[in-house]
């Protein structure tokens, strides 16, 4: 048992590999498809239960994420919070955000915080032993040179917006400066930075905003603990992990938004589309490198107290069920200064064994 555990556990060093690659291949291939993967899982449960499409209505504390322009809506102090777990609860991801007003100039500024992470991970590096029998085997009471670990991934947002538009225009800008802290155990760890573009304005009746992610381009640089591979090559006849830049590429998110009134119901409706550079070839719509994530949501808010949410998302084509896209549902209630939200999004077609994903999000505003 012990031995076909351990054999499994190298998948660990795959991942290790994909992770800090080596230094020949980062030559080769410097821009990462999926980088900043992580933060793609997006902030609230308004935003989960609408398909993600944010970015022409986002307002609030959540903006500094889905559009920085929208933090000009922000009045008096706003705190938000957030927890999530995804694949049957593997992974944990917190989300946290505060926004202030600056009366001098107009303007808000935001800090927000991420975590993503699978914890109690288990090493085996040091329990095999490569001279045990013909071909190798487990340490005798092998489970004293197991140890565990988390593998996290961490971002902070520093956002400002400017609560007044240039000239006669009503379109209002705003921006993030991001960092981002990768670790995977005692192994190996990554820092990156980049800087997010937003923009949001109105014609007619119609809301638009437009958000230039990655804008300065994301730059990570991975270092490996070399100290922690110390006999891997010699034990399984694979090259030790390097560190190196990574980089991912800028990507634009459009999107259009329009508000109905029916009787005491305010109904709000908005597409997005997210457009990646990155050579994404499978799921989306894509055309050689350039690839395209529509999203679609519907909200119903009555009496500004209780709302009512749906969405489509990631359209993508399923080996089993052909073209499809994952339904997301939710609902909101506002209390006083409290805000309580809740979204819900399944794995449709051969994905539907990963589970569903539950967000319950939580914002208090501080006059």
């Amino acid at each position: 048992m012990y031995t076909s555990r351990l054999y499994s556990r190298r998948w660990l060093f795959v991942v290790l590999l994909l992770f800090c690659a080596p230094e020949q291949t980062l030559s080769q291939s410097l821009h990462a498809k999926y980088g900043s993967e992580f933060l793609r899982v997006g902030a609230g449960a308004k935003a989960l239960s609408m398909g993600g499409a944010q970015v022409a209505i986002s307002q609030g504390v959540s903006a500094a994420y889905w559009n920085p322009a929208g933090l000009r809506s922000v009045e008096d102090v706003q705190i938000m919070y957030m927890h999530s777990e995804r694949f049957g609860g593997i992974v944990g991801y917190d989300y946290g955000s505060l926004a202030l007003p600056l009366s001098q100039d107009r303007g808000v500024l935001a800090l927000t915080f991420f975590r993503q992470g699978v914890d109690n991970i288990a090493n085996t590096l040091d329990a095999w032993d490569p001279n045990r029998g013909d071909t190798g085997g487990p340490k005798a009471n092998v489970e004293q040179y197991i140890t565990r670990f988390s593998a996290t991934d961490m971002a902070w947002y520093l956002s400002y917006a400017s609560g007044q538009a240039p000239g006669d225009l009503p379109i209002y800008y705003g921006g993030s400066l991001k960092f981002i802290r990768q670790k995977l155990g005692p192994f190996a760890n990554a820092w990156g930075y980049s800087l997010d573009l937003g923009a949001q304005g109105r014609w007619k009746e119609w809301f638009w905003g437009i958000q230039w992610i990655d804008a300065t381009t994301l730059r990570k640089v991975w270092t490996v603990n070399q100290d922690q591979f110390d006999g891997y090559e010699e034990v399984f006849g694979d090259q030790t992990p390097g560190g190196s830049d990574e980089y991912v590429r800028p990507s634009l998110r459009i999107g259009i938004a329009r508000s109905f009134l029916y009787k005491e119901w305010t109904v709000n409706a908005s597409f997005d589309v997210l457009s990646m550079f990155e050579g994404r070839e499978a799921y989306y719509l894509n055309l050689g490198s350039w690839s395209l994530e529509p999203c679609l949501g519907v909200e119903g808010v009555f009496r500004e107290h209780l709302s009512l949410r749906m969405g489509l998302t990631d359209l993508y084509q399923d080996p089993l069920s052909g073209l499809t896209m994952r339904p997301t549902f939710g609902m909101g209630v506002e209390v006083y200064k409290f805000a309580i939200d809740y979204g819900f999004m399944g794995f449709a077609g051969s994905g539907a064994e990963l589970g569903s994903t539950h967000r319950v999000s939580v914002r208090l505003v501080w006059d």
